[in-house]
């Protein structure tokens, strides 16, 4: 069993992606040309391999382009100080250019709910970014399972409340990002509070820490990749953040989205992640970003139904 099991308890995985509707866009950044940095640009197995070059479908190859959405959830894939677009999604986004050959272009859509109808609508050839594996997303479009995560409570620095689990959270206000796995296991826990949880439904992951830290929210239930990355990396105003390491509750699959009639391009991905993976160059960028843990040894396609329970 992968050690990201054992470490995190395992639960079997689900996502209920809400779709939004295309005023969603509207909060859209402008695209961003992905440079790998030195760190990432010299790891072994990012190189232009022209077989997988050649097998990218004939309209990403005539364009010479890769169009990415993305989202910000750190250390997924967020914002630096100076604006720069960084994280294991923007570093692994930049790897996948040298190696097929093309110009990535990634795009924040503005919202995680965004993701799924920027890649139905064929706006996007591609999403990167922290969307949680499940059976019904599968129905939808091809999912490439890239990594691991898990899902925890983070409340302000100490824990002042003493929550030590989701039955803590009834009475109390929580906040979520719209349309996420997280926000369906907040709405299945206050169905059976005696007090429901007040629920805070916010549509960019920064803006709900945000909430946490200046006391808008008592706490927010979230990835455990972006609690962990978030409490060993304070950022934004207000009070310290802290996640509750104890609480993991189902642990799946991150996943890249593209269209089910696009089977060359995910093969093509799935291909080149591999490459990444077996070089040792995914690893090194997990655990640059502090998830080594999190990593997978094989790279999947539609794999929800095969996580293990125990």
């Amino acid at each position: 069993m992968n050690n990201v099991q054992k470490n995190l308890k395992a639960g079997l995985a689900g996502a209920v992606i809400t779709l939004m509707a295309a005023s969603s866009f509207a909060a859209e950044s402008a695209a961003v040309k992905m440079v790998p940095d030195t760190d990432v640009a010299t790891l072994p197995g990012v190189a232009l391999t022209q077989k997988l070059a050649d097998a990218l479908p004939s309209s990403i190859k005539s364009g010479g382009v890769l169009k990415v959405a993305t989202d910000l959830t750190p250390p997924i894939s967020f914002h630096a100080d100076d604006g720069k677009l960084i994280g294991i999604d923007a570093d692994i986004a930049a790897a996948l250019g040298v190696i097929l050959g093309v110009d990535v272009q990634m795009t924040d859509v503005g919202a995680g709910a965004a993701i799924v109808p920027s890649i139905l609508s064929k706006r996007f050839d591609i999403s990167i970014s922290g969307i949680n594996d499940d059976l019904e997303l599968e129905k939808q479009v091809d999912v490439i399972d890239y990594m691991y995560d898990a899902t925890t409570i983070m409340t302000i620095k100490d824990n002042p409340l003493g929550i030590q689990a989701m039955t803590d959270l009834c009475g109390k206000k929580v906040a979520v990002p719209v349309g996420t796995f997280q926000g369906k296991m907040v709405e299945a826990a206050s169905a059976k509070c005696a007090t429901p949880i007040d629920i805070m439904s916010i549509p960019k992951m920064p803006d709900v820490l945000q909430a946490v830290r200046t006391g808008r929210a008592d706490a927010t239930v979230n990835g455990y990749a972006t609690s962990v990355y978030t409490t060993a990396n304070q950022t934004g105003n207000g009070k310290g953040l802290q996640a509750l390491p104890d609480i993991r509750l189902a642990v799946g699959y991150l996943g890249m989205l593209t269209a089910k009639d696009n089977p060359e391009l995910r093969d093509t991905v799935v291909a080149a992640l591999q490459q990444m993976v077996d070089s040792g160059a995914y690893e090194t960028i997990m655990k640059k970003w502090g998830l080594g843990p999190l990593a997978v040894k094989t790279v999947k396609v539609n794999d929800a139904a095969n996580m293990p329970v125990d």
